[in-house]
């Protein structure tokens, strides 16, 4: 059985390298590339694959809401995860939104390509830390990882969070300390999170959530 995969990474080099690297296995075709979230997922329509291969932080639409979207429109597509990120918040968005698997960039070439065809037979699949951190957060007390809008960052939530208070771009910078055009790429990209088309939107579902209110 050959497994056809659609790879996606916002740097060539590792888009390339990844694409080499399964070309040379006779199990594998890649049957598409993309740069962002928006062109894995018309890929992943176009080249029905058995495995989206996606990067999480990606221009446009991230990988998290690339995951949610391939949910919807091509849900028998396993997505694996490969990224830099094995922070918590990364891993357990990325779960919620549908990933089967999750790969800290670095692991072996043969984890990779085991990891696929896992995925590909409806298997789950982590790294060997994240599934460690996976475990510990089922045994921990329930209710300690109820976080508002697990999909976002932490400074998303905090950019959020001021946004319900009633801030402006600017005055959020002055808050936090950052600049006003890093606020705006992080309202925008919240807004493609939470599926929100503006200010309003996102500030009724953050006010829902008990956030503003500091």
């Amino acid at each position: 059985m050959t497994i056809r995969v659609v790879v996606a990474d916002d740097h060539p080099i590792v888009r390339t390298g990844l694409s080499a690297l399964l070309g040379s296995l006779p199990d594998f075709e890649v049957v598409g590339v993309a740069s962002d979230g928006r062109e894995a997922v018309r890929e992943v329509i176009s080249t029905k694959p058995d495995v989206a291969l996606l990067d999480l932080h990606m221009p446009g639409l991230d990988g998290i809401a690339a995951t949610r979207e391939l949910a919807r429109v091509a849900p028998r597509v396993a997505v694996l995860v490969l990224t830099m990120h094995d922070d918590d918040e990364s891993v357990f968005a990325a779960m919620r939104a549908g990933a089967r698997g999750y790969l800290v960039k670095g692991v072996e070439q043969d984890d990779i390509a085991r990891a696929i065809r896992s995925v590909a037979v409806g298997e789950a699949i982590f790294g060997t830390d994240v599934a460690q951190r996976v475990l510990a957060s089922l045994q921990s007390p329930a209710g300690a990882a109820d976080v508002p809008f697990p999909e976002l960052t932490a400074r998303e939530r905090e950019v959020l969070d001021l946004l319900a208070a009633g801030l402006n771009n600017a005055a959020i910078a002055r808050r936090i300390g950052i600049a006003t055009k890093t606020v705006a790429n992080n309202v925008s990209s919240i807004f493609v999170k939470l599926q929100v088309s503006d200010r309003a939107q996102a500030i009724v579902r953050a006010r829902d959530a008990g956030l503003g209110r500091g």
